[in-house]
């Protein structure tokens, strides 16, 4: 029972982890047009899962931030909703990505310390 409990607090903290990524995540892959699926499946590709019922939302919150601009379009037999960075978004693109680098060498040298504890 005990590991099931620690698996579950595991997969929690992974989730709360992977959440707070997924914007950055998603503005990195909005340089080129793209819609919900399309952005979905690329990630995905990369290695990101990133279910419907968090990406759309996420989409329409940052569009309602002016991160992203979207249009639509109509190529194929029903209409598609493409999101692509706007110019703030851009300019918070590239600030996230300087703070990611900092808390990766940050948190790569205290996990580095932490195994050299550990010898």
């Amino acid at each position: 029972m005990q590991d099931d409990t620690l698996q579950e607090q595991t997969q929690n903290l992974v989730q709360e982890l992977r959440r707070g990524m997924i914007v950055l995540a998603v503005l990195s892959q909005l340089h080129d047009e793209q819609y919900g699926y399309s952005l979905m499946k690329l990630l995905e590709d990369q290695g990101m899962q990133v279910d419907q019922g968090t990406l759309y939302p996420l989409l329409r919150r940052l569009e309602e931030q002016k991160l992203l601009e979207s249009n639509w379009r109509m190529e194929t037999s029903r209409p598609r909703r493409y999101y692509f960075l706007s110019a703030q978004g851009r300019e918070v693109l590239k600030e996230m990505t300087i703070e990611w680098s900092k808390i990766r060498n940050t948190v790569d040298e205290l996990l580095a310390n932490e195994k050299e504890n550990d010898k």
